[in-house]
């Protein structure tokens, strides 16, 4: 009988590569494909939208005050909806789950450069390292339960399910060539 594992693997096995498995919101949003905002404006819009046809097919005899507030409400209800949705489609290539190329030339991108700079790859805390692993622990694959608990990453930490050497070598190889084509 072939033991089973306590703590289960911190990566899940999906069809493209994983880019970050604890993504700063920063770089969620920033990431986001303009495909990501077009659904979250759908899905922000139907919430107004479908408490207004639902007013005019069947009204509710209450005052204009009363329908203009919730119709607020439901706007704000669909505003909410249609962040989440941005966020979490976008999560979604971070984690692999849906096709991420772009992502992952646009990470690869970003990590040389501040590598080559000398930077942080994933920025500077004030936080203790301690903090900083309880923050990824608390916040890595929270994504997945959006619709239940909202819980974005904020912190700068460097726990992200990723090798980094990648980077550095990608900046090793840049950084020579560059300093090959000054010599010639």
């Amino acid at each position: 009988m072939a033991e089973r594992p306590i703590v289960p693997p911190k990566q899940i096995k999906t069809d493209y590569p994983l880019i970050d498995s604890d993504p700063h919101i920063k770089r969620v949003f920033g990431y986001a494909r303009p495909t990501d905002y077009i659904w979250g404006v759908g899905v922000g819009a139907f919430s107004p939208v479908a408490f207004a046809i639902m007013q005019r097919v069947s009204p509710a005899d209450t005052s204009r005050t009363a329908y203009v507030r919730s119709l607020r409400l439901a706007g704000a209800v669909g505003v909410v909806a249609g962040i989440f949705t941005v966020y979490q489609k976008s999560c979604n290539r971070f984690y692999g789950f849906s096709e991420n190329s772009r992502e992952e030339q646009m990470d690869m991108r970003e990590m040389v450069d501040k590598a080559k700079k000398g930077e942080p790859l994933y920025g500077i805390s004030s936080l203790s390292p301690y903090m900083q692993g309880v923050a990824a622990r608390n916040s890595r694959y929270s994504q997945l339960f959006i619709h239940v608990l909202p819980w974005f990453n904020m912190v700068n930490h460097d726990q992200h399910g990723v090798d980094t050497a990648k980077y550095y070598r990608q900046a090793e190889r840049e950084l020579e060539a560059e300093r090959l084509a000054k010599g010639a």
